[in-house]
């Protein structure tokens, strides 16, 4: 595991991460933007390696933007992370002016996960299409996904289907019934169904019956 670099004591508004390998940092989002700056042009970390989020379910902060920087001189890694400070309406400062590499990495996150990045140049969903009323990597999506309209009449009348939910039987994201993953890990939950075990129909509550 790296040695946390001695510069990062200089920077008071940083927390330390517990981690298994490279150091890892918290920095608060209105000081991202200051603290990356100084990463690529003071410290040489010169290249944003990677981009994502992290959604944590039931705790606050919700949202947890995480990124990894590459010092190529020193062959140094450093992640930090960054809390997004509202759960409903989750944002942070994109770094796309200071790294364009984030570009993708921050229009991936808003399409999966929902987080909008300021000043971003051009904030679109990139692998659904616009109008998709959901948000794939958040906790509360179904494993097996939602069936919903394809946003082309045309596609839907030429092939007869619609986005239809994913097979679960084998699924990669199904964890197991026991073991060693967190109550906030995707799991069966409601869609614990598989193609030998049909889904159950819904019981309608006898109040509504009425």
């Amino acid at each position: 595991m790296q040695t946390a670099p001695e510069f990062l004591r200089n920077y008071d508004f940083l927390s330390e991460r517990e981690t298994g390998d490279c150091p890892s940092v918290l920095c608060p989002a209105d000081r991202v933007i200051e603290f990356v700056k100084e990463l690529r042009d003071v410290h040489g970390y010169d290249m944003l390696v990677d981009l994502t989020a992290v959604d944590w379910d039931k705790e606050s902060p919700r949202f947890m933007v995480i990124c990894h920087f590459l010092s190529s001189q020193k062959h140094l890694y450093l992640r930090v992370a960054v809390n997004c400070p509202e759960d409903e309406s989750p944002e942070v400062p994109s770094l796309a002016e200071i790294f364009p590499a984030a570009d993708w990495h921050e229009r991936e996150c808003f399409d999966m996960f929902g987080i909008r990045f300021k000043d971003h140049p051009n904030l679109k969903r990139i692998l659904m299409w616009d109008d998709y009323p959901y948000y794939p990597l958040r906790k509360e999506f179904p494993l097996a996904g939602i069936e919903t309209p394809l946003p082309s009449a045309e596609i839907a009348e030429v092939t007869g289907t619609k986005v239809k939910p994913a097979p679960m039987m084998g699924g990669p994201f199904v964890a197991p019934a026991e073991g060693h993953v967190s109550e906030s890990e995707p799991r069966a939950r409601d869609e614990s169904w598989t193609e030998d075990e049909p889904k159950p129909a819904k019981k309608i509550p006898e109040t509504k019956r009425q």
